[in-house]
């Protein structure tokens, strides 16, 4: 048994039709899905599962393996249940647009700085990302402010492909932080190219284009040690 992701190649999906595949406890896997279950500093997606007669809320969900299970409220739907599934687009809209964000903002700070990423999360509109800079002052997080907003205005196509694990090991530039987190048993790399800025292994979703953002306002950083730096973003309409 093994979920399709069909977010992997389309983060635009906003509902989709599936089949039960497996129920634990208040738990739910299917045979495809829409919905993102968390990782990389992204949330998982939230939404709803309904059979036409019944609609359960989702509350959470992960992957574990070749599934993804979706956490519901009240009695479960039964394996072999055809449900659609409908996203919480405004919530997942919101953190495509902050994973977007963050990723203008590693890409900047490698293109202009040459610092890899040591940490990252984020929430809907906001997120934080840490970098291995050993000083940090005003004077540069303004100048990184005004660079990441200036790639937001250029209109970047931003792309999903897949490369085989082989060739992706001969790209170390894919992956951006300080360790690196591909699963030794991926065989085929998920890559995210923001076109001309940025390229690397991400299983989050994304926006199409760079300017679907909207502004990107540095509101915070601080030191986290010695040379890992933490610099704080809101993006705004």
């Amino acid at each position: 048994m093994e979920t399709q992701l069909l977010f992997q190649t389309d983060s635009y999906l906003k509902e989709f039709e599936a089949r039960v595949l497996a129920v634990n406890g208040a738990e739910v896997a299917l045979d495809a899905t829409a919905f993102y279950a968390g990782g990389g500093g992204q949330p998982c997606d939230l939404g709803t599962l309904s059979d036409g007669a019944t609609t359960w809320p989702v509350v959470n969900v992960r992957r574990e393996g070749p599934l993804v299970w979706h956490e519901v409220q009240g009695e479960p739907p039964a394996v072999g249940t055809r449900v659609r599934g409908e996203i919480d687009w405004p919530r997942r809209y919101a953190l495509m647009r902050t994973h977007t964000a963050l990723h203008i903002l590693c890409g900047v700070v490698w293109r202009d700085y040459g610092a890899k990423v040591t940490g990252g999360n984020m929430e809907p509109l906001k997120g934080r990302m840490d970098f291995e800079f050993e000083t940090m002052r005003a004077e540069l997080v303004r100048e990184i402010e005004e660079r990441v907003n200036m790639e937001v205005q250029a209109a970047r196509p931003v792309r999903v492909h897949f490369m085989p694990r082989e060739e992706a090991d001969r790209h170390p530039d894919l992956i951006r932080t300080k360790v690196n987190l591909l699963p030794p048993d991926i065989t085929a790399v998920r890559v995210v190219e923001i076109e001309g800025l940025d390229m690397q292994a991400d299983g989050g979703t994304h926006l199409a284009n760079t300017r679907e953002v909207g502004r990107i306002r540095v509101v915070d950083y601080h030191s986290k040690g010695r040379i890992n730096k933490r610099i704080m973003i809101e993006v705004e309409d």
